[in-house]
């Protein structure tokens, strides 16, 4: 059992961390195409010809084209004119260039499909992130089908500038070296909080498992140090035993862990693509950052389990552990100190709460939370039993309440694990349920609008205005600029005036009169994750290209870690001339979405994905929330099945000492199945009083989850709401797992043979 409770710890966290190390690993990578933006870039209305005069006039500048191609990204290069810190690690040498000179050739990731590039010679690199098509500009050009056109133009640091920047480009900033994973840290760390949750839990195990063996093995104890052995040696000996397990079940649970990772990852590369746009792989390599890490938790975890017990073999003297309740007594002092020792981590976190600021003083609310209750809970299950039992009538049920009372230690740190396991199904799923239902909410409020329609070019954009004007109720642009916003990438976006956005957008804070100001330009909205990070507050100026303007509103903008700003469409047209209006919103009856949809496609000869509908806006997003907390919830049920274990090796290791409790019952007339069917009572009755004191941990840890650490991971705040028929089902699915973890003990309690009861009476005790 310990070696089971070991591996399933380890492969929880080594699961983690081998996502985790495979996204960093794929950022990495991403990072190192064109540097990721950490070259200042010259933009605006760029063509080859523009280019060329740029060089001409001494300009230290090389082209890069960029877009898509059936969903794969395609970058086009010069790699003669490359600066060399952009450091695209998949660059051929020249002397090995030239298919890719020639524009016959072109470098893909691994896992890329070749239909899209047809005809091409592919040479495929580990160095390039998923999706990522790197070739010449020309075949790019070709590609594509935008001859002529230039993205932008890569500034050389390393050779200075002949002179002021041009009134026609705008020079764009180089982003943050580690800007992508400032991004998804947060992420991540959540991830590796759930982590350590779940290795926490198999730790109870491990606990669990070496305490009740130390208890297995006093006369094995006894014995030694009577023939001489002394405390120091025979402590160094079952340290060595323990060392030589940890590391069997360390290798085992990286073994799984890897086998949860590699089910795992695909949700986890869809959230961070659809959430952060960060490109990370389906497929799992085996990086030693992860797998010596979990060997060596597997390693520490086993020595933190079995402090105490060593120290017991290391201090007892030598007749104290042939005593029965030897282990106890050493014990007791232990169990007061740990009921102190919660008390104090809850009084930690109570002062993190009020005076730590960050991520980290979240996490430090939500461990000091739980360690807390999880020490002071056998204390409060003792008082629960005792005030139970002190009211029980008749000798049989005074006996049953005195005897669960009485195998409380033997169970509490597999009660400790439940109790964990699910307050943490209960704050989590509260999170999750609470910010669907938002989400939801906020979907309905910001999608407004029944159609939504892309034009691929400004020519085709004009003649779909022209063409939907008398069919449609209202044409509602959605144009969108790039800027630094308090130093950070962000978005800037022109809204029309109109009652979609008057009446539905989602506003948190707001002026008087705030869409008159917004329309007017002289006032922007700001999103909650900007107004939070950067400690705006209404009336505080924002710096735009064209100069700042004052905070008029401030509207809350899930699922974007991004900081935004929205302003009037007159304001952002004059402030934003070069932005191109593209997209649009079409306000139409929602009868005639579907005729009108497919007659705008029919008629500008659209491509796939160019039209999208409300309701198909609203699956999207909604699959992505989905797939965004998949991870978090495989790790909860996963948390609750080793809960499970947990309480089954309690019972299961339990069981053979019990004989000598349970024997003088059995010899006063009660039947072995009689017996089986309270021992299994007990066990309910212990994980239903445990359940019902998860629930307000639960809740609580669901506040902090979305009042602190929400928060500082993502930027914005969800009201919390419950959900009684969830705590009613999770409350049900730990009677269940109680009822299986002690199932078996039971069972083998009603079969033991009468002539094992009598030998305790046989035997000196």
């Amino acid at each position: 059992m310990l070696l089971l409770g070991l591996a399933l710890a380890t492969a929880l966290w080594s699961g983690v961390q081998a996502i985790n190390a495979e996204a960093r690993a794929a950022y990495a990578r991403a990072a190192s195409v064109l540097g990721q933006d950490r070259l200042d870039r010259l933009v605006g209305p760029l063509t080859v010809t523009r280019y060329a005069e740029l060089r001409r006039e001494g300009w230290p500048v090389s082209p890069v084209l960029e877009g898509r191609l059936d969903g794969l990204r395609v970058l086009g290069i010069e790699p003669l004119t490359l600066p060399q810190g952009a450091g695209v690690a998949a660059l051929p040498d020249l002397a090995e260039a030239g298919g890719l000179l020639e524009g016959r050739a072109a470098r893909v990731a691994p896992d890329t499909p070749a239909e899209a590039l047809a005809g091409l010679e592919l040479v495929r690199s580990d160095d390039l992130p998923p999706g990522t098509v790197l070739a010449d500009i020309g075949l790019a050009e070709r590609l594509l089908a935008r001859p002529g056109e230039i993205t932008a133009l890569i500034l050389d640091p390393a050779r200075p500038l002949p002179g002021p920047i041009p009134d026609d480009l705008t020079l764009q900033r180089a982003a943050p070296e580690d800007g992508l994973a400032r991004l998804t840290d947060s992420f991540h760390l959540n991830l590796t909080a759930f982590g350590f949750l779940a290795f926490a839990v198999g730790i109870f195990i491990v606990h669990s498992a070496v305490g009740l063996a130390f208890e297995q093995r006093r006369p094995v104890f006894r014995t030694l140090r009577s023939l001489g052995v002394s405390a120091r040696g025979l402590a160094g000996l079952v340290l060595g035993e323990l060392l030589l397990l940890a590391l069997v079940a360390g290798v085992a649970g990286v073994a799984m862990g890897y086998a949860v990772a590699a089910a795992l990852l695909p949700d986890v590369a869809a959230t961070l693509g659809g959430l952060y746009g960060a490109p990370v792989p389906g497929s799992l390599g085996l990086r030693a950052e992860w797998w010596a890490t979990g060997i060596a938790m597997a390693v520490a975890g086993t020595l933190v389990a079995a402090a105490g017990g060593l120290w017991q073999v290391w201090r007892l003297p030598i007749l104290a552990s042939a005593q029965p309740r030897a282990w106890g007594r050493a014990n007791a002092r232990a169990r007061r100190m740990q009921a102190l020792a919660g008390l104090a981590l809850w009084a930690g976190a109570g002062l993190a709460l009020v005076l730590g600021q960050g991520l980290w003083a979240g996490f430090a609310v939500l461990a000091g939370l739980l360690l807390g209750a999880a020490l002071v809970l056998p204390l409060v299950l003792g008082g629960l039993l005792a005030l139970v039992g002190a009211r029980a009538r008749g000798v049989l049920t005074g006996w049953f309440w005195a005897d669960t009372r009485q195998q409380l230690p033997g169970l509490s740190l597999a009660l400790m694990a439940l109790l964990l396991a699910v307050a943490a199904n209960v704050g989590v799923g509260t999170m999750v349920a609470s910010f669907r239902t938002t989400f939801t909410g906020w979907l309905d409020q910001r999608l407004a609008s029944e159609l939504y329609v892309t034009a691929p070019d400004t020519e085709t954009a004009a003649a779909m205005r022209v063409w939907l004007q008398p069919k449609v109720q209202a044409i509602l642009p959605i144009v969108e600029a790039d800027q630094m916003l308090g130093g950070q990438p962000g978005s800037v976006y022109g809204v029309a005036d109109h009652a979609t956005y008057r009446e539905n957008w989602p506003l948190l804070a707001a002026v008087p009169a705030v869409w008159d100001q917004v329309r007017d330009g002289t006032g922007l909205l700001v999103n909650e994750q900007m107004a939070r990070r950067q400690g705006l507050a209404l009336g505080d100026p924002v710096d735009l290209a064209g100069g700042p303007l004052p905070v008029v509103g401030v509207y809350s903008d899930y699922g974007n870690p991004s900081p935004q700003v929205m302003l009037g469409l007159a304001a952002f047209r004059a402030r934003y001339p070069q932005a191109p209006e593209l997209r649009f919103a079409l306000r139409v009856p929602p009868g005639e979405v579907a005729a009108l949809a497919s007659a705008l496609g029919d008629r500008f000869a659209l491509e796939d994905g160019a039209l999208v509908d409300q309701a198909g806006v609203k699956a999207f997003s909604l699959q992505v929330f989905e797939r965004t907390f998949a991870v978090t919830g495989a790790l909860n049920l996963l948390t609750l099945g080793v809960a499970a274990l947990a309480m089954l090796a309690s019972l299961l290791t339990l069981a053979g000492l019990r004989l000598p409790q349970l024997a003088p019952v059995w010899a006063m007339g009660l039947t072995r199945g009689r017996l089986a069917a309270l021992d299994l009572a007990r066990t309910l009755v212990l994980a239903a009083l445990t359940a019902v004191l998860a629930l307000p941990l639960g809740l609580a840890l669901a506040w902090v989850l979305l009042a602190v650490v929400n928060v500082e991971a993502f930027g914005w705040r969800l009201p919390m709401q419950v959900f009684p028929g969830d705590w009613l089902r999770l409350g049900l699915a730990a009677l269940a797992a109680a009822a299986v973890a002690g199932a078996l003990p039971a069972l083998r309690l009603a079969r033991t043979h009468p002539a094992a009861m009598l030998r305790v009476f046989a035997n000196e005790r």
